[in-house]
């Protein structure tokens, strides 16, 4: 009796342990954490539940930019710029565990559908600021016209790479996976092109000079805002025509653009005002500003969506807001030129979600 009741223990213990460790593991990546670039000191660990910096990556500082999780949070991809390449980061270690070479100057990173799409300048020079040198405003000089890797990420190799405008920076997907688009600031236009492929659709044209830079999908499918930074305005565009159906005044050099988890607001980093701007996210209508600190680029709302991220390079720190009022919390400082910030479980944010 005693050896049938042992074995069935052991039998039992055989078929749960991989349920164990299998939940034991997805509980390990669920941690709410937020990762953050630092151009001058490699990717960031901040633990959402202390709010404070838990560790800081090495990448080899080798001036890390856009950056993109996979679906399940356990590697992280980064776009260096001094080195061209983006690489692939274990997040339960922090180490690179695989590379792939881009291009001159990778900049956006967006993980989709099993493919990593890497904006790059092939005419541009890599490398971050050097300490004392100044910042040009728009990030990059002229440049011919740019282009998009896409990555395969089983492989890890370049499956091929699109042509785009001049100067491209964000990266947003259609509502139905189909499309992807681009802002390219160089030239002042949206690229249109197909997921998976990278067939050229269509370019939209925005006036001379306003430099697109941030592009949001609106929560009801239908339509799209493009933060233009040197007109100091948002375009919002017509889903199916991409007219722009509505243009809204903002503080100077908007960029980061997102709404909130729930769809009522949408957020715009106006990084040279050092605010951020709070409209209605059905009539556009302005409704806060809030003071944050030095080129604010780039945020992301907490998995709860209870707090606010800003990443603040000249501030080198991430400021922290709290998700309904956007009072300051706390600012996470030792994070020199922090450019990008996403969370996992993914949220509402600049680089991704909605």
């Amino acid at each position: 009796m005693q050896v049938r009741i042992k074995a069935a223990r052991l039998a039992c213990a055989s078929v749960l342990a991989p349920s164990l460790a299998l939940v034991a593991g997805f509980a390990q990546a669920a941690a709410p954490t937020a990762y953050v670039t630092t151009e001058n000191a490699g990717v960031g660990v901040i633990d959402l539940d202390k709010l404070s910096l838990d560790k800081t990556w090495d990448v080899g500082k080798d001036g890390p930019r856009g950056l993109s999780l996979n679906k399940d949070g356990t590697r992280l991809y980064v776009a260096n710029k001094a080195t061209s390449d983006l690489s692939e980061i274990d997040t339960s270690t922090g180490k690179v565990v695989r590379r792939v070479k881009i291009g001159k100057n990778p900049e956006f990173v967006r993980v989709f559908g099993g493919h990593a799409y890497v904006t790059y300048e092939p005419g541009e020079n890599g490398g971050p600021p050097k300490p004392g040198e100044p910042e040009k405003d728009d990030d990059d000089a002229s440049s011919p016209p740019a282009e998009i890797a896409i990555v395969d990420l089983k492989s890890m190799k370049v499956t091929h790479s699109v042509k785009s405008g001049h100067e491209t920076e964000g990266v947003e997907f259609s509502p139905d996976g189909k499309l992807i688009l681009v802002t390219n600031e160089g030239d002042d236009t949206v690229s249109v092109y197909r997921v998976g492929t990278g067939k050229p659709v269509r370019t939209v044209k925005l006036p001379k000079g306003s430099r697109p830079r941030g592009i949001k999908a609106t929560p009801d499918g239908k339509g799209y805002v493009v933060t233009l930074e040197n007109a100091n305005k948002f375009v919002v565009l017509d889903g199916g025509s991409l007219k722009v159906m509505k243009t809204v005044d903002t503080k100077t050099g908007p960029y980061g653009v997102s709404f909130d988890p729930s769809g009522k607001r949408l957020l715009v980093a106006a990084s040279r005002d050092k605010t951020l701007q709070v409209f209605d996210g059905a009539t556009y209508e302005h409704v806060q500003d809030v003071p944050v600190g030095q080129r604010c680029w780039h945020f992301s709302f907490t998995p709860d969506g209870s707090k606010l991220l800003l990443a603040c390079g000249r501030s080198n720190a991430v400021y922290v807001l709290d998700g309904a009022d956007y009072k300051e919390i706390k600012q996470i400082g030792d994070l020199p030129l922090a450019w990008g910030i996403v969370t996992y479980p993914p949220s509402a944010g600049s680089i991704v979600g909605r």
